[in-house]
């Protein structure tokens, strides 16, 4: 383990966006890891995953660690399900790939969501109708302070939308190095509710769905709306979609009758942030090499040598244009640091 100094994370943030750390190492075991967080006991940690869910807006004054544990493994298995574990450092998309090859079923609606496999229950990442929580079992994580292993159950986690108690209680506290999903080995739950699917499948005269045709729909609308940050820095949604009051809905609903929304609760509702964006125009905005991307509204990108402080005065910009035009405020959904 080398660790050097006033090293570039321009390579390690899916934004691009050009930053230094003070100090930089990756671990490759979990041994590595405890061995690290012991000798540097007193020094200021940041850990770093995929680089995929944040936004630097200045250079890292600490150790920066990045956590590259590789491995998959299935633990368990019966006739109905398979539990699988996924160390931190596996790409995630990669592990969704190698799950539907295997005809193990429950992660494909989330194909090609940028970011390593532990960052994954921080976030409680989602899309198309699914979310972690609904194949997550646990996650082990080291203690930062302590070094020793604590294995989070589901309901630990406290998940909620986009939330965990990775980003409350236990932020900063934890380094999660494995997560383990439970996924159906037969009779899985095809879920092509969101509108978008179905149109793809339609397209290609796929009536009755496999686990790879759904993944490959995903593929193709988050190819066709998304950039790959590989090509233009980005960090996939930037915004959460508000959830808000049905009473307040009501009343923005009352101004803007053509408002999209889906239903949450009895007396909740979710906007979209991407159509609520469109809708003040600024779809295709840029000020700069900070810009609203042309195909999605709710991703902000970096056409280059974008800072990561112009990046985020662009996204109060937003935020600001929402919030004047419909009363609604939008969250950001990327750590900014």
């Amino acid at each position: 383990m080398e660790i050097e100094s006033n090293f570039s994370l321009k390579k390690f943030n899916t934004f691009g966006i050009e930053a230094k750390a003070k100090q930089f190492v990756a671990v490759h075991s979990i041994d590595e890891l405890k061995t690290i967080l012991k000798n540097h006991e007193s020094d200021k940690k940041f850990i770093l995953g995929g680089g995929s869910n944040m936004l630097l807006t200045q250079d890292i004054d600490a150790l920066v660690i990045h956590v590259d544990l590789k491995g998959k493994k299935i633990i368990d298995q019966n006739d109905d399900y398979v539990w699988v574990e996924s160390m931190a450092g596996e790409n995630w998309h990669e592990f969704v790939l190698w799950t539907i090859e295997h005809d193990f079923g429950g992660l494909e609606n989330m194909s090609l969501i940028p970011g390593n496999v532990g960052t994954t229950p921080v976030q409680n990442i989602g899309a198309y109708g699914t979310e972690i929580k609904d194949t997550f079992v646990s996650c082990d994580a080291v203690n930062i302070l302590s070094q020793r292993t604590k294995t989070f159950t589901k309901e630990e986690c406290d998940f909620g939308y986009r939330e965990s108690i990775f980003k409350h209680e236990a932020k900063d506290k934890y380094i999660i190095t494995s997560v383990v999903f439970k996924l159906t080995k037969r009779n899985h739950k095809i879920n092509t509710a969101y509108g978008d699917i179905t149109k793809e499948l339609e397209k290609n005269n796929i009536v009755t769905p496999t686990l790879k045709d759904v993944s490959n729909a995903v593929i193709a609308i988050r190819q066709s709306k998304l950039p790959d940050p590989k090509e233009l820095g980005n960090s996939g949604s930037f915004f959460k979609n508000p959830i808000i009051s049905r009473a307040q809905f009501l009343k923005v609903q009352d101004q803007f009758p053509d408002v999209k929304f889906f239903e949450v609760s009895d007396t909740e509702v979710k906007v979209p942030a991407g159509w609520l964006i469109e809708n003040v125009g600024l779809k295709g905005y840029r000020t700069g090499d900070a810009g609203v991307h042309k195909n999605q509204a709710l991703v902000l990108v970096n056409y280059g040598n974008a800072t990561g402080q112009e990046i985020l005065a662009l996204s109060k910009e937003v935020q600001k244009a929402v919030f004047d035009k419909y009363g609604i405020a939008i969250e950001a959904e990327v750590n900014v640091i």
